[in-house]
């Protein structure tokens, strides 16, 4: 992806519309899908209310950062391989025992703390901004992640009937968390944005950037004995 494929918010919506459709509600990517679908809808929602401070370089980071999740997609559906911090996620999307809060979790977790750097710089080669200008909106943004996250979490918990599988899930998705994600993420940016101008080091950063967040991914995506699919699936 270049920054010359960034898709308008509604084109994001769009996508992630048909993939709801297409899609059937117990596909890990699916569950992830719903969820960035709600984020997608309150950043639009906040792109006309003056949320951000500015709303047209939101607009271009919320295009870039999704063409990323898209990419995977559409490189699992051409038979490609994903970036490695996607991997876990489309090559687990239908094993037994990974309840759904897994899924939406490990998606997260690939795509805050591995594309959300990536898309923040770069939007700033897109505007010739650099990263700090960028900071207080880029943390509005995190905020509305954060808001879906613990509506998520209150969705998917384990009820009264799946006791058996709560304390294991638990000890699971406890391991991540969405602010040492989004400080991770922001750690990244500045680290990444410093490696810029000498290629192979940023490359090489970038590289093991993917790969670290995949083996986070593929442990929040460990199946779980009992572990139930989404209700109605």
């Amino acid at each position: 992806m270049t920054i010359s494929d960034a898709l308008t918010v509604d084109q994001v919506i769009a996508r992630m519309d048909e993939l709801r459709a297409a899609l059937p509600p117990s596909d890990g990517v699916a569950v992830f899908n719903g969820m960035y679908l709600t984020v997608t809808r309150l950043v639009r929602e906040r792109l006309d209310q003056a949320y951000f401070d500015d709303p047209a370089a939101m607009a271009e980071l919320d295009g870039l950062f999704a063409g990323r999740y898209l990419a995977a997609v559409d490189d699992d559906r051409a038979g490609r391989r994903p970036n490695p911090c996607w991997r876990p996620l489309f090559d687990l999307r239908a094993t037994p025992g990974i309840h759904p809060l897994q899924y939406a979790l490990a998606g997260m977790n690939a795509h805050i703390e591995h594309d959300l750097p990536l898309a923040v710089l770069d939007t700033c080669r897109s505007l010739g901004r650099h990263p700090e200008q960028l900071a207080t909106d880029y943390h509005r943004i995190n905020d509305l992640l954060a808001q879906v996250e613990d509506q998520v979490r209150d969705e998917l918990l384990p009820g009264p009937d799946d006791l058996p599988v709560a304390a294991p899930l638990m000890h699971v998705v406890g391991v991540w968390s969405i602010d040492r994600a989004r400080e991770a993420a922001w750690a990244s940016v500045l680290a990444l944005w410093e490696l810029r101008r000498v290629r192979p080091a940023y490359q090489l950063a970038v590289d093991a950037l993917a790969r670290s967040v995949g083996m986070v991914s593929r442990a929040l995506l460990t199946p779980l004995d009992g572990a139930t699919a989404l209700p109605g699936s």
